[in-house]
């Protein structure tokens, strides 16, 4: 026979492996739950001969109860000692983050922080014959906890580069709007990773390269979009016509100029000038 004594003083935890218990999908299982004065217990007994599978059940419940009751709880108290340093909107912002990438990326998916968990209450299960849940969770996860910093650390980068993104933008809105636009206007053409630039003549625009180039910036590499955000910054059009020619066309850099040229820019999807290049784009992709 197999037994474990899970010893526990949290009434929804109790109520919780109650109701895994009852739902167990094998045979030769039986549980009973004991008050003493110190403690409350579940005996869970396996008298079959899969002990493997057993353990395996018994495993995935308990990494399942870490995510459900304790993995929100993991994640502000990281937060709270290692960045006390933000303020609570910006702690939201990052649990927001924390949130976004628990779902997008693969490192911090759910089956790998499901996984680090059942493994290791795998292992000590099998080897003893009671657990403490409250000590063996917070002493006991050191990988899964590792994977919950990593998580945090991962998410906070984003919201500092974010921050200083969205101040790059609020600077140079605001020295957009504290100057006097030029009465022209330039048509921009985005299809694909392209960006060409074309005066009210429609003949191109040569992008500025040289005002980006200084010294002290010789070690930078700039993009395309670089250039091209300078130049529009030293035109200083007062409307640009902005032609989306495919769907793909560097969406994020379209945001950024939409957030920094508020007033000056026109969207356009099917006029002649984006006909002519989506045509030119077909062919590019042929």
């Amino acid at each position: 026979m197999s037994s474990l004594c899970i010893k526990t003083n949290n009434e929804e935890i109790l109520s919780y492996l109650q109701n895994e218990f009852s739902s167990f999908n094998m045979l030769n299982i039986s549980y009973s739950l004991n008050e003493f004065k110190s403690y409350k217990n579940i005996i869970i007994h396996y008298t079959g001969i899969d002990k493997e599978l057993f353990y395996t059940k018994l495993a995935t419940i308990f990494s399942y109860l870490v995510i459900d009751y304790f993995e929100h709880d993991f994640i502000q108290n990281i937060l709270s000692n290692n960045y006390f340093y933000f303020d609570n909107t910006e702690l939201d912002k990052i649990l927001d983050l924390c949130d976004e990438n628990i779902c997008d990326d693969d490192e911090f998916s759910f089956t790998n922080r499901q996984m680090i968990l059942f493994d290791t209450f795998y292992e000590y299960i099998t080897k003893h014959h009671s657990i403490i849940i409250s000590g063996f969770i917070h002493f006991r996860l050191k990988d899964y906890r590792r994977l919950l910093e990593d998580l945090i650390d991962f998410s906070v980068n984003e919201f500092i580069i974010e921050r200083e993104y969205l101040e790059f933008v609020s600077l140079l809105r605001l020295y957009v709007n504290s100057q006097v636009p030029s009465p022209i206007a330039v048509h921009l053409v985005s299809f694909g990773n392209n960006l060409i630039l074309l005066d009210e003549h429609l003949e191109i625009i040569d992008v500025d390269k040289n005002a980006l180039k200084a010294k002290y910036l010789s070690d930078v590499s700039f993009s395309n979009n670089d250039y091209v955000l300078n130049t529009l910054l030293n035109l200083l059009p007062q409307k640009i016509h902005l032609h989306l020619v495919s769907s793909s066309a560097n969406l994020e850099f379209i945001n950024t100029l939409q957030l920094i040229f508020v007033n000056q820019i026109e969207i356009c999807t099917d006029c002649n000038i984006c006909n002519l290049y989506k045509k030119i784009y077909v062919k590019q992709k042929k």
